[in-house]
Formats: structure tokens, sequence, C-alpha cells
């Protein structure tokens, strides 16, 4: 299957994507990758593919001011990361559309797909968002140092090769104006949770504790994996058949 643009500019950024399937389909996909993560990690784009063979047109992106996303890193936070997921859908024509993210792109998943009036289902995977609840906690020397040294394996992942990120303390900042509103868990939009029986990043209990909170309809599903499953075609392949089973479900 043909892949298509690189680089899409939206109102407020150019964001660098990986995308399959026709640009004409009714239908719009985004699959959102984890914090500091990147699209070309080998989940985010089998995600893609398999999304793309679902009728979708689908697409991952770097977020702004990352990987090959420009802009410097300062622009990384969650408020543009939601906005751009917002300006990718309004780009495409406003498609009813089925939005899924990994760990901190689970969280921007479920805020979009709560909040976004064009999406009808939505799949945090492994996500730590929870009232009160982030993986940063407030930190003296991030603070003091005005930015926190964080590094990534590079693309499709696993390898030893790294890329570094300096993320300012801003990032933590911003994150402290998100959480789990009324707004949010009261949604009644089709949803699918995905926790790693063995993640100690999202833990199991956070994340069956913030499924509780929403209402109905939603499922949950445990994956026999830790935080990075990523790192195993076999579980990739898994979660594609669990979410390609809830979207059978929800479009019939």
């Amino acid at each position: 299957m043909k892949e298509f643009m690189k680089l899409i500019k939206t109102t407020s950024f150019e964001l660098a994507v990986y995308s399959k399937g026709d640009p004409e389909s009714s239908k719009l996909a985004l699959v959102l990758p984890g914090k500091l993560d990147t699209k070309d990690y080998a989940h985010m784009r089998s995600h893609v593919d398999f999304l793309a063979d679902k009728g979708f047109f689908a697409l991952s992106f770097d977020p702004p001011g990352t990987w090959e996303s420009p802009g410097n890193i300062s622009l990384y936070n969650m408020t543009n990361y939601i906005k751009a997921a917002n300006e990718l859908i309004s780009h495409f024509g406003n498609k009813p559309t089925f939005i899924m993210g990994h760990s901190r792109g689970a969280t921007i998943t479920t805020i979009v797909g709560t909040r976004n009036e064009h999406v009808f289902a939505f799949t945090p995977v492994m996500s730590s968002f929870a009232k009160g609840v982030f993986l940063e906690r407030e930190d003296k020397d991030w603070k003091a140092q005005g930015y926190w040294s964080s590094k990534r394996d590079l693309p499709p992942g696993g390898g030893e090769k790294v890329k570094e990120f300096k993320l300012p303390y801003s990032f933590f900042e911003d994150q402290a104006n998100y959480d789990l509103t009324e707004e949010i868990i009261s949604s009644t939009r089709p949803k699918l949770f995905i926790l790693g029986k063995h993640d100690d990043l999202a833990t199991p209990d956070v994340v069956r504790d913030s499924f509780s909170l929403f209402a109905n309809p939603k499922e949950l599903y445990e994956l026999d994996s830790g935080h990075d499953y990523r790192l195993d075609p076999k579980l990739i392949d898994e979660v594609n058949e669990v979410v390609g089973s809830f979207l059978d479900r929800t479009i019939s």
C-alpha cells in the first residue's frame, strides 16, 4: 500500500507524518506516540498499516518540536500535542475519526477522544491518565536545571543508538493543567482501554482505576506485556487484532 505525505502544515504546526491508505476515505484514524516517542517506531507503523487495511486513511505523527517535526523542543507539551491532533482532524475534513495512542499518546487520545466531536471511538493503550496521576512528579533538580535529559532508541526501536532530548521544565508545568474532569469521564463514546499486566509505568492498578471512572460503553483488555510492547512483534499484532475486533463491534 502506498505511503503518502511526509510533512503536513496545519494551522499552527508543521508535522512529520507516516500515513497509509486512501486520503479520500470517508474515515480517518490517528495513532499517537508516547512521550518523546516517534511515529516511526514499529508499533506506530504497524497500527497505521493495520487501520489502513480496515479502510481508514491512517496516520501517525511526530509531535511538534520532536524527531522530524520542525521546531524547538519547547513546542513539545500536552497543550500543543492536543492542538496538533485536533488540527489534523480538521485538516482532513473533520471525517469520522478513530484515535488510539500509547502511554502519553494514550492520555492525549483520551482528551481528544472525548472533546473532539468528530471522534466516534478511541483506544488509550497503557495510559497513566487518572485523577491527579501522571508519570512525572515534582522534580527539584529538573526545575533547577531547567530541563530533563531523556534518551530514546532510534526507530524502529530496540537498538543501542539513541536520540537525546532536553525536555524543558515548562512541559511539567503545562501538564498540571490536565486531569480527568467530569466532562471526560462522562463521555458515552465507545472506548477500549488496554493495560499491560507487567507494566511498571502505567501500572495495571492505575489503568483499572481510571477505567472504572469512565461511563459506558467501555471495554478493558489486559495484554500480557510490560510498557514497551512495541519491542515484541507478536504483542503488536495482538493489539491490532483487539483494536480491529473493537472497531468491528463499534462500526457495525
